[in-house]
């Protein structure tokens, strides 16, 4: 969708949750998002706030992916309930069943094309505020490549990684 002038897609990812993308047209209001090789999705996280933005605030979403624009598969549709703060939507999907009749673990959407698509608005409201997007794939285990013990506590998670 087209975004209004001051209120487009960096907004989406400027870290601030006082900052909003604003669609600009007619509904379904479409957030694009297109990865160059195909990515492994584990979550998509979302920033609502309905106490701010009333009739602005999604009220329901559906999240699609696929190989590009024009070959999208619907993955998930969300109803969203005066939402306020971090959505979290688990993109995990249920892997075929394996011959030996054993359960598996969801696997995570693997795709090239990510789109979330605005379906409605709380109180029928014709565009929408939407102030943080964030995707999240899979956190790789390095310690099991090194033959280092795994540090599940929060004090050893909190330096996982280098920033």
């Amino acid at each position: 969708s087209t975004a209004k002038p001051g209120n487009g897609v960096d907004q989406l990812r400027d870290q601030s949750t006082d900052t909003y993308w604003q669609s600009d047209g007619p509904q379904p209001h479409l957030v694009n998002i297109q990865f160059h090789t195909k990515m492994d999705i584990q979550e998509l996280h979302i920033y609502t706030d309905y106490k701010l933005d009333e009739s602005y605030t999604p009220s329901k979403i559906s999240i699609r992916a696929g190989t590009n624009f024009h070959d999208l598969s619907e993955i998930k549709v969300e109803d969203l309930p005066e939402p306020m703060g971090w959505i979290n939507i688990s993109l995990l999907q249920l892997p075929v069943q394996a011959t030996d009749g054993e359960p598996r673990a969801p696997e995570p959407l693997r795709t090239y094309f990510l789109q979330l698509a605005v379906l409605a608005n709380h109180q029928n409201g014709r565009d929408t505020h939407i102030r943080q997007i964030r995707v999240f794939a899979p956190r790789n285990r390095t310690s099991n490549d090194m033959a280092l013990p795994e540090f599940n506590t929060p004090e050893f998670q909190m330096y996982a990684c280098i920033r």
